[in-house]
């Protein structure tokens, strides 16, 4: 099958290009190349690469001629970022959302948006998100993420358009932007840098391998119903202060590095995850925080080259706006 990956060289989006690429899909990547997204997270794979952004009708038809599939991974996705200003979120997680739709409904193609757990916003203790409960967005970030989530339930309805979605739980694994908590702590740690931990560091996440979340947003795009919600989780809740204790046990350094900082403005305390949809295809997480964040942080030790002229530059001063303040 021929399939359109958005976003194709960003964090998620590289790891399930490769994996459809290596399963036998003639696979496109449309990528815009922001910020965060890194042609070298493609190297090796067997894609054809397309640079353009998903707002433009004209890229997005050029790049999606011949497919059969979209797999929507292309979004603003930093709550931080989506605080300073939210105007490029709602350009792409919005408009460029509905560009994507526009095209699959008139090529009457297979689409696939790639969302998050963050649309259903904090959840009580004993309590899981499930598909079908309200969204209640918290930042700017999950609430361009929830109008694209309506967008496609709403084309599926009144168009007929063949659309599922998958909303995933807090990501992990090699190639992260280290903007992230996983990845920034690691780095940062590797470098002797502070490690900014929110509030009380008590919030609490669901992590997920990067790989088995590919593997969910694939068994969701082969065999998932129009219309269908499936919410992908790893089921490793985790408060962010213990996953920082962990990250300094692997990578050899000292709790003196853990500085609490004032808070984000609206920080969900609490996310987890329903799965049963989703397993009920065949689906189940095969990697622990056990074994994949040793792994992750690994990779992140054999690989300087890689994170370390991103943290310059625009990575730089974002970082500054951000924690100078906090850690002064």
């Amino acid at each position: 099958m021929r399939i359109l990956v958005t976003g194709g060289a960003g964090f998620i989006g590289s790891h399930c290009a490769k994996r459809l690429a290596a399963a036998g899909d003639e696979v496109v990547v449309l990528d815009k190349l922001t910020y965060s997204g890194n042609r070298a997270n493609l190297e090796g794979a067997d894609v054809e690469f397309v640079q353009g952004d998903i707002s433009d009708g004209d890229a997005v038809g050029g790049a999606a001629e011949g497919c059969a599939a979209i797999l929507n991974f292309a979004a603003e996705t930093h709550v931080d970022r989506s605080i300073f200003g939210a105007a490029e979120f709602i350009e792409t997680d919005v408009l460029g959302t509905y560009v994507l739709l526009d095209y699959a409904r008139e090529h009457g193609i297979r689409f696939v948006q790639v969302s998050t757990d963050e649309v259903y916003g904090d959840v009580s203790e004993g309590v899981s998100s499930k598909e079908d409960d309200p969204l209640r967005p918290s930042s700017p970030y999950a609430a361009s993420k929830a109008g694209g989530d309506l967008q496609v339930l709403a084309a599926v309805r009144t168009y007929g358009v063949n659309a599922s979605i998958t909303r995933g739980s807090n990501t992990y694994g090699p190639n992260q932007y280290p903007e992230k908590i996983i990845p920034l702590f690691i780095t940062n740690a590797l470098d002797g840098e502070s490690l900014p931990v929110y509030g009380d560091g008590r919030q609490t996440r669901d992590w997920l391998h990067v790989e088995d979340h590919c593997a969910g947003v694939e068994l969701v795009l082969r065999e998932g119903e129009p219309g269908g919600v499936y919410n992908v989780g790893g089921g490793e809740e985790v408060e962010n202060r213990d996953l920082t204790a962990r990250i300094l046990e692997l990578t050899g350094t000292d709790e003196s590095l853990v500085r609490h900082v004032e808070d984000r403005p609206g920080h969900d305390r609490r996310y987890s995850l329903e799965t049963s949809r989703l397993r009920s295809l065949g689906w189940e997480p095969r990697h622990t925080l056990a074994d994949g964040l040793p792994e992750t942080v690994a990779w992140y030790r054999d690989n300087r080259d890689w994170w370390a002229p991103i943290k310059s530059g625009e990575y730089l001063e974002y970082y500054r706006r951000q924690y100078a303040a906090r850690l002064s």
